[in-house]
């Protein structure tokens, strides 16, 4: 029997079709991964199959019987469970107290927390998912944090699972650990949606992939009869190459140096004593799993977090004390990781936000006075450039997918000549042809003898684009490493806290034994 069938699920907007007609279909015991570009319509999908939107047309099967569903508790109760990138757990409670939370086991009128954390590590246990059930979560590693957003569905009975970019706050080693979890689950007949931009894991985990384009479907394949060539076609309708790279020439003189630099950040030492530079014509990609001091490196570069000790200098010039606006004149550009909050104002308009940053200088300001129509050329270049979708640059970008609104920030700062460059997170949340560009952006402003700081949590692209490659964990710096020398196995034992010399020598005995993935 089918776990799950959509037959010509239709959602209209104003001037956009999100969902034209889709149907799918998700046996029972199969992992079946969902992708596509950014607007292609995984979103609306995802959140009508889980009750958040309505369907202008078309109809849910599940297990048989038609179903229509006005919230998610409607899905629930259908036997669907979603486990969303930002997790929701009580950082106080236990894992088992998480787990069974509004459905507690009782006992004369009161929660029964011995019988909950039984059950759970009974759950646990049946599934292959190794979770300490009665320590609370708040110090828990992300990956274990996955596993109990898991739990929590199955201890709802859900028989399909949908997974929302799962590995994108993991380690190497921890996405590894999930697939083997998702395995266990399919054994054990449990089917599961699996949302990813990432072909590698498709191509790893996933029976079947269904491709998405302009809010249609433009295949259905058996993964172990495709490519990741032929699903990049079907999402973009062209060959998509990630892996080019512009000539290399020796790097120049350092534009960014980062001396012994410790930052507090509420009370607690986020950057240990960092030290790295980055040369005109590099780029240095920093490693590590979100939340071990890469943000606050860069919010401090940038000269929103004081520094408790150390120096920064950005072109030569110490810029201790330098408001961010002093060191923009200085040349230092900035992606931030946060689109919505930091790196654009949702409700204005693209020419604005294309300008911001921008607005005080020639050309798009003159003799003191901002220059409009300068200010609409500028928009309008750079979102041909860099193939926004947007109807116009008078739009705001507030009302833009989340690919295209990451769009508008790397063309702002990509706009310039500047020969500093801070990249967080550059191309998170958007598709593989969006990816291609950014990448392509970035490989030739490096070429132009541009500076680049690359943040990621891509390996992949941490790798293809690194020059050089920082490793950070707890706010340390692990190693700096040419990326000629770096594989995935290296990155990602050092991102778990391994020193660098240790764990040289366990990716060197693994290798023997069974070879290494780069």
């Amino acid at each position: 029997m089918r776990a799950l069938e959509l037959s010509g699920i239709t959602k209209r907007y104003p001037k956009v079709v999100a969902n034209g007609g889709i149907s799918l279909a998700v046996e029972q015991g199969e992992i079946h991964a969902l992708i596509g570009e950014n607007g292609a319509g995984k979103s609306t999908l995802v959140s009508i199959l889980y009750g958040f939107v309505q369907p202008d047309e078309g109809t849910i099967v599940v297990g048989g019987e038609r179903r229509s569903f006005k919230d998610p508790t409607d899905a629930i109760a259908a036997g669907l469970g979603m486990v969303f990138q930002n997790f929701n757990l009580f950082p106080e409670l236990t894992v088992a107290e998480n787990v069974v939370f509004g459905a507690e086991p009782g006992r004369l009128g009161l929660v029964d927390r011995r019988a909950a954390a039984a059950e759970v590590g009974d759950l646990a246990e049946r599934y292959g998912l190794q979770v300490p059930v009665g320590e609370r979560v708040e110090h828990l590693p992300v990956g274990v944090l996955q596993r109990v957003e898991i739990l929590k569905s199955l201890y709802r009975d859900a028989r399909i699972l949908i997974l929302d970019e799962p590995t994108g706050v993991l380690t190497p080693q921890e996405s590894e650990g999930l697939f083997e979890v998702m395995r266990s689950l399919r054994a054990a007949g449990k089917s599961i949606i699996f949302i990813t931009h990432k072909l590698d894991e498709v191509m790893a985990v996933a029976d079947r992939v269904t491709v998405l384009r302009d809010g249609r479907v433009t295949a259905s394949l058996v993964t172990a009869e495709t490519s990741p060539r032929e699903i990049s076609r079907h999402m973009t309708g062209r060959d998509v190459e990630l892996s080019q790279r512009l000539a290399r020439s020796a790097p120049g003189a350092p534009v960014l140096e980062v001396e012994g630099v410790t930052v507090e950040v509420d009370g607690r030492t986020a950057v240990d004593d960092v030290s790295l530079s980055v040369r005109a014509g590099e780029i240095v990609g920093i490693a590590g799993v979100a939340g071990n001091g890469q943000d606050a490196l860069a919010a401090a570069i940038g000269g929103h977090h004081p520094l408790r000790s150390g120096r920064i200098r950005i072109a030569g010039t110490d810029v201790d004390g330098a408001d961010n606006r002093r060191r923009r004149d200085l040349g230092f550009t900035h992606i931030p990781e946060d689109r919505h909050v930091t790196g654009s104002a949702p409700l204005g308009d693209a020419v604005l936000n294309l300008a911001v940053g921008y607005h005080r200088r020639s050309p798009l300001r003159e003799r003191g006075l901002l220059q409009p129509k300068r200010m609409v050329e500028h928009a309008e270049r750079l979102i041909r450039r860099f193939g926004v979708r947007i109807a116009g640059p008078a739009v705001a970008v507030g009302t833009l997918s989340g690919g295209n609104l990451q769009k508008i920030v790397v063309a702002r700062e990509l706009g310039h000549d500047a020969p500093l460059l801070v990249a967080e997170q550059p191309t998170r949340g958007v598709d593989i042809g969006a990816i291609e560009s950014i990448h392509g952006e970035l490989d030739e402003y490096r070429a132009r003898g541009g500076a680049v700081l690359l943040v990621s949590s891509e390996l992949s692209e941490v790798l293809n684009l690194s020059d050089r490659i920082a490793v950070m964990f707890e706010g340390r710096v692990m190693a700096v490493i040419p990326s000629a020398e770096a594989t995935v196995p290296l990155l990602g034992l050092m991102m778990a806290g391994v020193p660098y010399e240790t764990a040289l020598a366990e990716e060197a005995a693994s290798a023997a034994e069974g070879g290494t993935a780069r």
